[in-house]
């Protein structure tokens, strides 16, 4: 794990160097975490309080770094320029908001291009930020560790799922109610709504059997999944919870909430009826951009990609019929905030057996 301080002259430290304050300067520790996904950028800057920690900033574009991704094999001119910009942004506020330690991540689009040495060298020279380029193992377990409060501690399992633009993560999980939950398996799928998207999508409304082709495509994944843990027994026996993150399942959430405007507070820990969300990808499927756009809590930026979404979670929901969704606007920022504070994670895959294996051999 590669954490870095701030602010003049980055530099990788562990945790427990910085317990006393900066450089020997006692001051309020101050703890930031940048998450770079295939379309978003993410910034979360946080203080340790009793129990947890709290927001003091935050920040979230839409930078659509993964776009042409798949078929070029690079990350364009173009997206990299959106992003930096984006990221100067993190890490202005960083330095305005006292960062003390951070850590910055980055996934899918990153994993795949093959010009990332070139962009992160950029980040760094142009931002100050030093980008670590995680490994699915390591994306899921920190959404995991960041969605753990939202865990039902009544349910036996949880199949956590995080729905990305290159990739989606799923993680089968076990909780405990006295002690942390356990990772039993993972999995990533290689699409994501922006690969998706551009593999079938359309300005115009797509036709049911176009989206049907998305659903089985992402379907004949899950499977597999599903079939090496045996998750669809367990959810036939009860006490499995499903818990989602990502900004497919926060925007359907707060259509199905008929929210004039996203609003976080209603959002994050909100629970949704399998079939409320089936029927609102089924709706979304086949409206053109304008009437997508057109939608409180969508807008231009999400028009597109919400399709791709869709397809994906329908997915997920079909293959496991669990009655309600808990839904998470949390995941890995939160997930490496708490590790910055707390030191390392205590949410862990197994060792060996099918844990192992899952991650030699990831779908």
């Amino acid at each position: 794990m590669k954490i870095q301080e701030l602010p003049d002259s980055p530099a990788v430290v562990t945790p427990r160097s910085l317990s006393g304050g900066l450089n020997g300067r006692r001051r309020p520790p101050v703890f930031g975490a940048v998450d770079l996904g295939t379309n978003n950028c993410r910034l979360l800057v946080a203080r340790p309080v009793a129990g947890g920690f709290r927001v003091v900033d935050a920040f979230s574009r839409i930078v659509r770094l993964g776009e042409g991704l798949s078929s070029s094999g690079r990350l364009s001119d173009a997206a990299v320029d959106r992003t930096i910009e984006a990221l100067k942004i993190c890490a202005n506020r960083m330095r305005e908001r006292g960062v003390t330690q951070m850590r910055n991540v980055a996934t899918q689009a990153c994993r795949q291009a093959s010009n990332c040495k070139d962009f992160v060298e950029r980040v760094e020279h142009e931002t100050g930020l030093r980008l670590d380029i995680i490994s699915p193992a390591e994306e899921a377990r920190l959404a995991a560790m960041g969605c753990q409060a939202l865990m039902d501690r009544n349910a036996r399992r949880a199949i956590v799922f995080d729905i990305g633009g290159g990739s989606t993560e799923l993680i089968w999980v076990a909780i405990n109610r006295q002690g942390p939950p356990r990772i039993l398996g993972w999995t990533s799928v290689p699409y994501g709504v922006v690969n998706l998207w551009e593999m079938f999508g359309s300005s115009d409304a797509l036709s049911r059997d176009r989206y049907q082709t998305m659903r089985e495509l992402v379907a004949e994944r899950l499977a597999q999944f599903d079939r090496r843990y045996n998750l669809s027994a367990a959810v036939q026996k009860g006490g499995v919870q499903m818990l989602g993150t990502s900004g497919t399942v926060t925007t359907l959430t707060s259509l199905y909430l008929q929210l004039p405007r996203y609003d976080r507070s209603k959002v994050d820990g909100a629970d949704v009826g399998r079939e409320d969300l089936r029927d609102l990808c089924s709706r979304l499927s086949v409206m053109d951009f304008n009437r997508r756009a057109g939608l409180s809590c969508i807008g231009a930026d999400r028009a597109e990609l919400i399709v791709a979404g869709c397809a994906i979670l329908d997915a997920i929901l079909a293959i496991w019929p669990v009655s309600h969704v808990r839904v998470a606007d949390r995941g890995i920022r939160e997930g490496m905030l708490m590790e910055l504070m707390n030191g390392p994670g205590r949410i862990e895959p197994r060792r060996g057996g099918r844990g192992n294996r899952a991650r030699d051999r990831r779908d």
